[in-house]
Formats: structure tokens, sequence, C-alpha cells
């Protein structure tokens, strides 16, 4: 499994054994995180559980483009450390390149801290300085040329700022597409999951096209016989809900 990482400044030898390459990034006040793989996936060819994916991933073919939108939830604390982001990416299930752009929404000392950012592994992850807050309405893309070129787009279109960057990956697998919210790890695990309440995704696409025209893996999150987070059916081949259940 891949490597998906992202915001880490810096990581420790035992950190960098234990991924098995080098290493990346920091939520606004989390211990090092890395943007793990699915943690486990297993369950059926169609429906899998994660440790800390929940959402849709499309596998089985060459993909260059993934798109999708989706409102920023708004996270509920109790004092308690969590953490969650919500993203749109290029391999990462079974490959090990990574490219994605999302945003965050964990819980720090009692408080909700939102950002976003981008990540072209193996270049270190990137926080954009934009503001984020809960309700703004997010639409995100990453699409290659399939020669090694890539544009990553994130659009606050309740702000009103989008940011676009350009990157080379020559190494990138291209082998999946995925819409994703997800549990982030450190070192020591998978951390907990904030209480996001339901995040919804809308207007999916993959190479241009419905997602559900790829007959995309449909991923519940769940750890230790506890189901930290599920996934909808999708509405229309491009429209799915992901509904917080446990930290």
């Amino acid at each position: 499994m891949p490597e998906v990482r992202r915001r880490t400044l810096a990581v420790s030898t035992a950190l960098l054994t234990l991924l098995g390459t080098a290493a990346p990034a920091v939520a606004a006040t989390a211990p090092t995180l890395v943007q793990a793989p699915l943690a486990h996936h297993g369950g059926g060819l169609l429906h899998s559980t994660s440790g800390n994916w929940a959402g849709y991933a499309a596998t089985g073919g060459r993909f260059t483009s993934v798109k999708a939108s989706w409102v920023q939830p708004a996270v509920s604390c109790n004092g308690t450390d969590t953490w969650s982001s919500f993203w749109v990416g290029l391999d990462g299930d079974g490959s090990n390149s990574v490219e994605q752009t999302g945003t965050e929404a964990d819980c720090s000392s009692g408080s909700p801290v939102y950002s976003a950012w981008y990540e072209m592994y193996p270049a270190y992850p990137v926080n954009y300085s934009n503001t984020v807050r809960p309700g703004d309405h997010f639409t995100a893309s990453v699409t290659t040329s399939g020669s090694g070129s890539f544009t990553l787009t994130l659009s606050d279109t309740t702000a009103g700022w989008s940011r676009t960057v350009n990157k080379s990956l020559k190494s990138a697998a291209l082998a999946s597409a995925e819409v994703i919210a997800e549990a982030p790890s450190s070192s020591s695990g998978v951390l907990p999951l904030s209480n996001f309440g339901s995040v919804a995704f809308s207007g999916s696409t993959v190479n241009g096209q419905a997602l559900g025209g790829f007959s995309p893996d449909a991923i519940t999150m769940a750890s230790g016989g506890t189901t930290k987070a599920t996934t909808s059916g999708l509405s229309g081949g491009s429209s799915f809900s992901v509904t917080w259940k446990h930290s």
C-alpha cells in the first residue's frame, strides 16, 4: 500500500522506518501526521472496510482526473484532540504515488481548527493560508496529462478564493481515483476521528465521467469491530455522503 501523506514538517528516524520511505506532515495542532493508506481494505469487490478511509475509490484502470464538491462540515469538539480530512485524489489505493487536495477539520484543546492543503508525494505537503469556515462550498480537482504533469485546484466558492498548482511527478502510477473522508494517522497509528456529523460529496467525476460508471469501491471506515464512518450509496452516479459514527 502507498503512504498517502499530508502536512508533515519533520519525522523521526523511527517513523521513516515504519513508513519505509521519506515522510511528511503536521496538522495545525496535531502530532506528526501521515495520510495513511487504507489500513484495511477488504470485505468484498464493491464494498470494503478501512481503518482510516470512508468514501469511494475507483481502481482497475488508468485514471487521469478526479473532481468533486462538498460543503465543509463543522466539527463538534469536546476537549479531546481529533482529526478529519476531506479530499479528492489520484493514486493512494495500491500505488506508491499520491496526488491530492482537500480540507481539514480538527479539534485542538476543545476548539475547531479548519484548513486547506494539497500534496504531491514525494514532495512535502503544503497548507494554504486561505481561511476555511464550516459551511463553505468547496470544489476540488486533480488532473494529469498522463505524462507526468499535474494540475491541482481547490476552490472555496462561498468565500470566493481558488488555488491552483501545477506540478510534475513522472513516477505517478495513475492506478486509482478517490473521493474520501479520512482519519489521519501518526506514527502510533490512526488518530481519533473528529465528529464532523456528515459530509455530502456531489458532482464526483473520474476521467470526465460520473464516478458511478467505474463501479467504484464503497468504503466504510471501521476498526476493531467499531464503525467510525459510513458511506451512503451513490445518487445519480456522482453524489453520496459520509456520516461520522465514532472517534
